[in-house]
């Protein structure tokens, strides 16, 4: 496996409960900032393997990205479940976008 899909997994698997990423952020804490598509593919190609929190990861407008219907009320409703509160598809970057400061990790 690829040192940046390394990081990738272990980005996602850190979003704690309650809180999202955007894919552009994953790809620049993993040490490539225009790779927002190879972390969709890690997210596409490794979610059940490694049990991913994918429905933790959303686009830069704060939006779920997903078109499959299906898939996108799944995700809404994980995120839900978690306290995060979802408007059209829409969630507040404001207050639920989890950061990273140096090499902490940070609400």
């Amino acid at each position: 496996m690829k040192p940046f899909t390394e990081k990738v997994i272990k980005i996602i698997m850190e979003i704690p409960e309650g809180h999202v990423m955007t894919y552009g952020q994953i790809a620049r804490a993993a040490g490539s900032p225009r790779a927002a598509r190879q972390v969709v593919r890690v997210l596409h190609s490794m979610s059940r393997k490694y049990q991913l929190p994918w429905h933790r990861v959303i686009n830069s407008k704060g939006e779920i990205a997903i078109n499959d219907e299906e898939a996108a009320m799944e995700q809404q409703l994980s995120l839900e479940s978690e306290g995060i509160v979802v408007i059209n598809k829409q969630i507040d970057l404001a207050t639920y976008q989890y950061r990273l400061e140096g090499n902490d990790w940070k609400t």
